[in-house]
C-alpha cells in the first residue's frame, strides 16, 4: 500500500509546525478553469492547517513546460520552504503529450533533489481528456481532490523536514517499525 499513516508531527501542532513557513504555488495557464481548482483547494487546505494567505505566493506560467524553471528559481531564492505545481497536460493525439509530461515531472524531481526544497506535483496527465462538459466537470472535481491531497503532502513533508532539522530529532536514533 502506498499511503502514509498520519504524521505525529502534524497531529501534535500543525499551526506551530508551520509558523513562518512559505509556500509557492505555480499554476499553468492552460485550462485555468480546471487547474485553478487544484490551486484553490490547496489554498483552502493550507488555511485549514494554519498557513495565512501571506505565507503563500501564487505564480501563473503559460503552460506546464514552464513550471520546472520557475520552480528552480523559486527554490534557489531561499524564500520558500516548499513549492507546489499545478497543471493539466492533455493528450492531443500526438507524442508531445508524453514528451511534455516526462519533461515536467522529471524537471520537478530534479529541482527538489538539487535544491532540497520539496516540490509537490498536482500536474495531472490524463490519457483521455476531451474538451466537452462531461470531462471538464469531472476534471474540475478531480482537481479539487488533488489540490487538497497535494497540500496535505506538502504540509507533511515540511513538518518532517523541520523535525529532521531540529537538534533533538537529528540526535534520536532511527528505529525500524515494530522495534
Amino acid at each position: 500500500m502506498n499511503q502514509l499513516s498520519p504524521s505525529p508531527v502534524l497531529a501534535a501542532a500543525p499551526v506551530a509546525v508551520h509558523r513562518g513557513a512559505r509556500v509557492a504555488i505555480i499554476s499553468a495557464s492552460w485550462h485555468p478553469d480546471i487547474v485553478h481548482q487544484a490551486r484553490d483547494a490547496a489554498l483552502a487546505e493550507f488555511k485549514r492547517n494554519g498557513l495565512s494567505p501571506a505565507q503563500i505566493a501564487l505564480f501563473d506560467v503559460p503552460g506546464a513546460f514552464e513550471i520546472p524553471l520557475l520552480a528552480r528559481k523559486l527554490a534557489r531564492s531561499g524564500r520558500y520552504d516548499a513549492i507546489v505545481a499545478c497543471a493539466l497536460v492533455v493528450n492531443g493525439g500526438i507524442y508531445r503529450h508524453e514528451f511534455v509530461t516526462a519533461a515536467v515531472i522529471d524537471g520537478l524531481m530534479r529541482v527538489q533533489l538539487d535544491t532540497e526544497v520539496p516540490v509537490m506535483s498536482a500536474v495531472l496527465t490524463p490519457r483521455d481528456f476531451h474538451d466537452h462538459e462531461e470531462h471538464v466537470r469531472f476534471f474540475r472535481e478531480h482537481f479539487v481532490k488533488k489540490g487538497t491531497e497535494v497540500a496535505q503532502a506538502c504540509l507533511q513533508t515540511m513538518a518532517y523536514l523541520r523535525a529532521l532539522a531540529s537538534p533533538t530529532m537529528a540526535a534520536a536514533p532511527a528505529t525500524a517499525p515494530g522495534q
